[in-house]
């Protein structure tokens, strides 16, 4: 078989989240039109008769670092970069940045080879500036090749695999091959309440919701939940659970819609909303949900996300 690691990098909202999610067929990486949604290292995995691909998600690379969480993505980004076979790089379509010039930077030294994804295809109405803008940035790096893709239609996904699956060694599997994640199933109920928040309160908290599993319990039947969204400003925990309720009573909702098609079983959430004020600041505060997430992960590495 042929088996590697193919990291996914880019700026911010570009698209990295719903190609991995696209690329192995299921939604292991949540998704919002916000930036910086992605804030972990998500490992996409997909297993076919003759390989196995290690897609590694990563938060978007920026150029602002002032707050600590926002340094801690880039370097979890960054670090994803040691001892990957390839590197997908996302840019959008038609638009190059000061952030893209940071992710330029990042990938100069790189010897493994890299892939230039022009993503949103779907939304260039003058297909005719397509080869100008390739012309443009084909200097810029060399790449392995530059492919138009569109990761929410799904379009050129499969000449993007060709091209990963030409990169990769020779070797036996990493992970079993009914594994589409190395996350616990905890953590995956963790991400999904917060992409809940974050598009249903996206204009009002855009980067300012955490969210932490304080209980998950898991029988034949029921999966029973118990999570806290953290917010910075007492204004802000208004806003999340809404008049009387309702607000959170959606997110909720959503989320938990959501959780079940994941661990196909009824579930059973309960949220709170606690005001940490200043967290985005506190390095302390975002190491400790860190731990506690990769603790959690550790602890149910038995129960992964499988492909039926």
């Amino acid at each position: 078989m042929r088996v590697g690691y193919v990291a996914i990098v880019g700026r911010p909202n570009v698209g990295k989240s719903t190609l991995l999610n696209h690329l192995i067929g299921q939604k292991v990486s949540i998704t919002s039109r916000k930036p910086q949604t992605t804030r972990h290292r998500i490992l996409g995995i997909k297993t076919t008769e003759d390989a196995q691909f290690v897609f590694v998600d990563t938060p978007g690379i920026h150029r602002a670092e002032q707050r600590p969480m926002n340094r801690r993505m880039n370097e979890t980004a960054l670090q994803s970069l040691a001892e990957v076979d390839a590197v997908l790089w996302v840019v959008e379509a038609l638009r190059w940045t000061s952030d893209d010039e940071r992710v330029l930077l990042s990938l100069a030294a790189l010897s493994c080879p890299v892939i230039l994804v022009l993503n949103k295809i779907d939304q260039v109405t003058r297909k005719g500036e397509l080869l100008p803008f390739i012309d443009q940035v084909q200097d810029k790096l060399k790449f392995h090749c530059i492919l138009p893709v569109s990761a929410l239609r799904a379009q050129q996904l499969d000449v993007l695999e060709k091209e990963v699956f030409a990169l990769l060694s020779e070797g036996v599997p990493i992970y079993p091959a009914d594994w589409v994640t190395d996350k616990s199933m905890r953590f995956l109920a963790m991400e999904v309440i917060r992409e809940k928040v974050v598009r249903q309160l996206g204009e009002e908290l855009p980067y300012e919701a955490a969210v932490e599993i304080e209980f998950f319990k898991e029988d034949e039947r029921l999966v029973d939940i118990a999570a806290i969204i953290y917010i910075q400003k007492d204004s802000q925990k208004k806003i999340v659970i809404g008049s009387k309720g309702a607000r959170l009573k959606s997110i909720g909702s959503a989320a938990r819609e959501d959780i079940e098609k994941l661990v196909e079983k009824k579930v059973m959430l309960r949220l709170w909303v606690k005001v940490k004020e200043g967290w985005t600041e506190n390095s302390t505060f975002i190491d400790t949900v860190a731990l506690l997430d990769h603790l959690a992960m550790l602890e149910q590495t038995n129960q992964p996300l499988d492909q039926s």
